[in-house]
């Protein structure tokens, strides 16, 4: 085995930057993470060993099931017309009639690459509670203003309207590959044997598109789970009104980095990890369904 290893070890040699990197920076944090959750520490002083009290206390805490729930209404709220809307503009983007589809494509996937910050000020503004533009265009006709900012589930759909605009392209795109990789003789056979235009769709297009809707569902699980940006900039570490916007990322932000519970907060890290773990599998269960 070593003489092996020496015999290749030009060809080692070239390719172990990647793993003593991912070892620095990917793997060491990780473990360090584990181990950090059985201990309480501020960051400064000595670690002091907790055993699994950091895991209890998690399981007790309101605000931890509190921002479960919040992240699960907001990923409820902008997954389902997220994942909706990217299947429309795919079906436009590969219908024969569209044209300049390089251009449209580019558009539509320019909102993943702008920074979330700038986006998350921009929807803050929109938002406002007082002079924002959707309370302009809410007053220019004759409806009362909505202090968006200012009630839970305002926040919440402030929260969704962002990773809607800067997901559904990213969607889209991947749908649009999806679509242009199924043979274009399934159609014409289902034609063939009388199938209109919708039975195509449920009989045909939905069941070649089921791994790709497979993945864009729990890649956008996994997404959501993570939220922090958005709710962070644009309602700040309490999570606004009723602690509404609090996500569990934001919630470890706040408890590791903020409160300085350090342990604690490795140990809602790996509370969220199972969390996404098992959504996860469910949504794999209810995707791809029986064979």
């Amino acid at each position: 085995m070593l003489r092996e290893l020496w015999k290749h070890r030009a060809l080692y040699t070239a390719i172990s930057p990647f793993y003593i990197l991912f070892a620095v920076f990917g793997l060491f944090p990780v473990g360090f993470s584990l181990y950090l959750a059985f201990h309480k520490w501020d960051g400064i002083g000595e670690m002091t060993y907790n055993g699994w009290g950091n895991f209890r206390y998690m399981v007790t805490d309101n605000e931890f099931w509190q921002a479960v729930g919040n992240t699960l209404l907001i990923w409820v709220y902008s997954t389902i017309p997220m994942l909706f809307f990217a299947l429309i503009i795919a079906f436009l983007l590969h219908a024969p009639f569209v044209k300049m589809r390089t251009l449209w494509r580019v558009g539509f996937f320019l909102p993943n690459v702008t920074s979330i910050v700038a986006v998350a000020i921009i929807f803050g503004a929109l938002f406002a509670n007082n002079f924002g533009f959707l309370n302009f265009i809410l007053q220019t006709l004759g409806l009362p203003m909505v202090q968006w900012l200012n009630v839970p589930w305002g926040i919440q759909i402030a929260i969704s309207s962002m990773v809607v605009w800067r997901w559904t392209g990213y969607n889209a795109i991947i749908y649009l590959a999806g679509l242009q990789s199924i043979p274009h003789v399934l159609y014409e056979a289902a034609k063939i044997d009388g199938a209109t235009g919708m039975q195509a769709f449920f009989r045909v297009t939905i069941p070649m598109l089921r791994p790709v809707i497979l993945f864009t569902v729990i890649t956008s699980t996994i997404g959501g789970m993570q939220l922090f940006t958005e709710p962070q900039v644009l309602v700040g570490n309490d999570g606004g009104a009723g602690a509404s916007g609090m996500t569990i990322v934001l919630y470890l932000y706040r408890e590791s980095f903020v409160n300085n519970y350090f342990g604690y907060g490795a140990a809602v890290g790996w509370g969220m990890f199972l969390i996404i773990a098992l959504f996860s599998m469910l949504n794999w269960k209810l995707v791809q369904g029986k064979k």
